[in-house]
């Protein structure tokens, strides 16, 4: 009676949990449809427009001074927040995980501030600090410290957009982990660098990985914090992201769309890499399970 049970509770789990075809087959048709509406058709429509007059107009949009400038830019953002960016997540993670202080919540609230207040919002403080009438203006302009319209104004409205994202993905991950092994380290006579660079990096390399590649394309593709800092100067302060919208106001669509087309390559590629890591994480992970388990 007990196994009847047992089997009568099985098939009634199983086809809870089983739906009808046409159902499946609705939601498999209705995820494609929205994905090639918001996605693909986008992409293929900035293509499409980019490549309108050829590929010479093309590449005359792509190596305009104004477009190698912004694109310099672009690189130059993300040269600099990215390595910036990823030591403070590294050490907001450790400091969180492994310590406990007075303070902890609000370090944890003002880490989660960036993705609650609008990137315009984020700019509009820079300028009211840094700005010729802000609290800082005078004393930057008596000794020429040019922030805002400037190229350090950018940088740090970039950085104030992107120093979440290393940090949120460590940290729940090292939360997990634990620091069992780390202890054990530094038992066996490893100091606090052997410790970090030997244990504690191995067991999080995948998410500090995939926490720097968001936090490049978050700072390659940022618009709203820049676009208040930088002034709009060409060749100058334009970032390609600004460069794609001056472009497009000035009726230059093959150049607008030239710039969207290269943000769109950096937007893919970043999810290429994203899947990739995704799945070495994943058969590392597999891999070292297998491993315990003959042991």
């Amino acid at each position: 009676m007990n196994a009847v049970s047992a089997n009568s509770f099985i098939a009634s789990k199983k086809l809870a949990l089983s739906d009808p075809g046409w159902v499946r087959y609705a939601l498999i048709g209705l995820t494609l449809g929205i994905i090639g509406l918001f996605l693909v058709l986008p992409l293929a429509t900035v293509l499409i427009q980019a490549f309108a007059k050829g590929w010479t107009a093309y590449a005359a949009s792509l190596t305009h001074p104004d477009a190698l400038a912004a694109m310099r830019l672009t690189l130059l953002i993300a040269l600099v927040t990215v390595p910036l960016t990823a030591v403070f997540g590294v050490s907001a993670a450790w400091a969180i995980t492994r310590f406990e202080f007075r303070g902890k919540s609000l370090l944890i609230t003002l880490i989660d501030l960036p993705f609650s207040v609008s990137p315009v919002i984020a700019g509009l403080i820079y300028v009211l600090i840094f700005g010729a009438q802000g609290w800082l203006g005078p004393w930057c302009s008596e000794h020429d410290i040019k922030i805002i319209f400037a190229v350090p104004g950018i940088i740090l409205a970039t950085l104030f957009v992107t120093f979440p994202f290393v940090a949120r993905e460590l940290i729940p991950l090292m939360q997990e982990i634990g620091h069992e092994e780390e202890e054990a380290a530094l038992s066996l006579g490893a100091n606090g660098w052997q410790t970090f660079f030997k244990v504690t990096m191995p067991n999080i390399k995948w998410g500090l990985l995939n926490g720097v590649l968001l936090c490049n394309a978050r700072a390659m593709g940022e618009f709203g914090a820049v676009s208040v800092v930088s002034g709009h100067i060409r060749g100058l302060t334009n970032s390609l992201p600004l460069h794609v919208e001056v472009s497009y106001n000035e009726y230059d669509f093959v150049g607008s769309f030239a710039g969207a087309s290269v943000l769109a390559a950096l937007a893919v590629v970043t999810l290429v890499f994203k899947t990739v890591l995704e799945w070495k994480q994943k058969q590392e992970l597999k891999a070292s399970r297998q491993a315990v388990e003959l042991h």
